[in-house]
């Protein structure tokens, strides 16, 4: 069986899509059923009503089956795109009758809207038809290449899954689009390079139709880029050679750095590769959360603190400095996390280092999961690790925008998930992000079969030299240590596997057919070959002990604090979890606390918490800014820490990932 997806001519390793490789069950497996069942199905009916949501009647007006006005951001059209990209991923696992003809329905329409150059931005065809003056990039804030990018990546899935050209056509016109503007307006186009998912998106159809001209048409963006003078939000103060630290929206921020690694799997440009390298260790080593969330901070300036005035930009939705991580005011946008993971798939799939796949599992079952509500059918847009009651300043609502301010927003410990966002961005980014999560569990590289994400699933490889193998994998992470992985069929004496033992898991062991078992170093892959059978089986047994993390020194909020981890799972308190009387500012874990994993069910879902015993601190509420530290004594009370991505499914609550630490 053929390899159906790649990571480019110059990538270590190329990533196996549905045509080899299925969820059959486990964790994952579970996730793909609830996004297929729950999530794309209420996606959808948000969007086409109009009650509801205005993107598909946007869609309607364009086309002359509706009258009235744009209604919503300008950036829903992209919302939408980024849905039918999920839906269609489904369609790849399972065939749905009904499902495939709101796909084709919504490919139509969007055929029929876009212009003779390859343009399509609902406002302005509605403007147009309602014979109101409106001209394409007339503002940087209208996401047109934001829209045209993401419309371009679901024309190429299409065409991945189905074979036909009709919504791949569209995305090669607005391709031809976007070709034009590098050509006549360079600096319109440098200037609503927002979020550009068009980076991503125009190396995808290179790869789809081995046209050249999409390839130097993705090189052409970075050039634009580099001769526009903008500033840090948007990542173009400087050219992108020079950029030596993140800064600046996170959104923007990671769909670049993705845009360009793809760029590089196809180049093999040695220079803007070590760049990347470069910075994605800047935001893992000194700016990302212990859940993988992305962007701490609401609003802030860039460089921050810097002597000269006249070098500091006012930043939105951001990366901070270094080590500033905040937890209550915590932004962490959902589509910022996704972001990161696919810059990270893309860093992986050129390096071949467990240290990609490590980030990536993390942002998966913490920052990822806690998006979206365990039904599957509400969102979080910003996701902090601690929340509080009467907070004293409103925080933004989920969705909320600076321009879009939601009136009257709730008391703070009462900030849950929404089914539906004034800014609908998130909840299509994490369903397209779920739907096709199976293409991040196993890639190949020349002479092997790469491991890095493990759930229940079969795979069925061949490599060009004739060797091939299938697998059946099981395992009960992230709950369970044991991973067993059974040959069932080898062609040409099977393929050497690469299994990635993370970080996480010290004293990490791999068996083949019970014999003798061999120690595996953490954050790499544990090379097993041999000459393959059907019927042999791997073991490979992951020590998930129970760790309290700290932080780094210079992180302030950190400092005595400590955050409970165990395997990929981060872990927090809820305040559903403590006693009558017991506040969570109260609650500190001493530095031997003895936490034992226990199962537990919690919206029909299956879960394994962590239950010990806590400190309560003597402590009062007071009004004043300072006050003396009470006397008393401390008392213990039981305690049970949930998974992070659990949270908030119970009403509302406060919530804290970082506790008090007493020695």
């Amino acid at each position: 069986m053929t390899i159906t997806t790649t990571a480019g001519r110059n990538a270590a390793l190329s990533p196996l899509g549905a045509a080899n490789l299925r969820w059959s069950g486990g964790f994952w497996g579970a996730e793909l059923e609830r996004t297929r069942e729950v999530t794309v199905p209420s996606i959808w009916r948000s969007l086409a009503d109009p009650a509801t949501s205005p993107g598909w009647r946007n869609f309607l007006i364009s086309a002359g089956r509706d009258e009235g006005e744009h209604a919503g951001p300008p950036f829903l059209d992209g919302d939408l795109y980024k849905w039918l990209e999920a839906a269609i991923s489904l369609l790849e696992t399972a065939p749905d009758s009904e499902l495939e003809g709101i796909v084709d329905e919504v490919i139509a329409l969007v055929s029929a809207i876009q212009r003779d150059d390859g343009y399509v931005h609902t406002p302005t065809i509605i403007a147009e038809r309602n014979h109101v003056a409106a001209d394409a990039l007339a503002d940087r804030f209208n996401f047109e290449t934001y829209n045209l990018g993401h419309l371009i990546s679901a024309g190429v899935r299409h065409h991945r899954v189905t074979g036909s050209t009709a919504l791949l056509d569209v995305a090669r016109r607005a391709g031809a689009f976007l070709e034009g503007l590098a050509a006549d307006d360079p600096d319109g186009l440098a200037r609503s390079a927002i979020c550009p998912s068009h980076y991503m998106g125009v190396v995808e159809l290179y790869r789809a139709t081995g046209d050249e001209r999409w390839l130097r048409l993705s090189e052409a963006f970075v050039r634009v880029r580099d001769d526009f003078r903008g500033g840090d939000d948007n990542q173009d103060r400087i050219p992108v050679r020079e950029q030596k630290v993140v800064a600046g929206h996170a959104v923007r921020a990671n769909y670049l750095y993705a845009g360009l690694a793809d760029l590089v799997a196809e180049t093999g440009d040695v220079e803007l590769r070590d760049v990347l390298s470069g910075l994605w260790h800047d935001v893992v080593d000194t700016k990302l959360y212990l859940t993988g969330g992305c962007g701490a901070l609401y609003d802030g300036a860039s460089p921050d603190g810097h002597p000269w005035q006249r070098e500091i930009s006012r930043v939105h939705q951001a990366y901070g400095r270094a080590y500033q991580l905040p937890h209550t005011t915590a932004h962490n946008e959902s589509c910022a996390n996704i972001g990161m993971i696919l810059w990270s798939e893309r860093m992986l799939a050129l390096h071949g280092e467990a240290e990609y796949a490590d980030v990536i599992e993390r942002i998966a079952y913490n920052a990822l999961l806690s998006s979206v509500s365990l039904d599957g059918r509400r969102y979080f847009y910003t996701n902090p690790l601690r929340q509080v009651r009467e907070l004293p300043y409103p925080l933004r609502m989920p969705g909320e925008t600076a321009e879009r301010p939601v009136p009257e927003p709730p008391a703070s410990d009462e900030r849950l998930r929404a089914e539906y966002l004034s800014c609908f961005c998130c909840p299509p980014n994490i369903a397209r992000t779920l739907a096709r999560f199976h293409e991040l569990a196993m890639s190949t590289s020349a002479d092997a079969l790469w491991v890095h994400l493990y759930s229940d699933a079969d795979a069925d490889v061949a490599l060009e030299d004739g060797r091939g193998i299938r697998l059946h994998l099981e395992t009960e992470q992230p709950w369970g240590e044991r991973v067993t992985i059974t040959v069932t069929d080898a062609a040409g004496g099977g393929v050497p596997l690469r299994l990635r033992v993370p970080a996480w898991a010290d004293g990490a062991t791999v068996s083949v057919n019970g014999g003798a078992v061999e120690t595996a170093q953490p954050g790499t892959y544990a090379a097993v070959e041999r000459q393959w059978q059907a019927g042999d089986t791997v073991e490979l047994t992951l020590p998930m002990r129970v760790r309290l993390q700290r932080g780094h020194r210079l992180a302030e909020e950190l400092a005595n604090q400590v955050a409970v981890t165990r395997g990929a799972l981060v872990y927090a308190l809820e305040s559903h979890e403590l006693p009558d009387g017991v506040r969570l500012e109260q609650v500190a874990l001493r530095r031997d606390a003895d936490l034992t994993p226990v199962e537990f069910e919690l919206e029909g879902r299956r879960l394994v918490a962590l239950e010990g015993e806590a400190v309560v601190l003597p402590t009062e509420e007071h009004e004043e800014l300072y006050a003396e530290v009470e006397g008393g004594g401390l008392r213990s009370i039981p305690i049970r820490l949930i998974p992070y991505f659990a949270w908030g499914n119970r009403g509302p609550s406060e919530m804290s990932v970082w506790l008090p630490l007493v020695w």
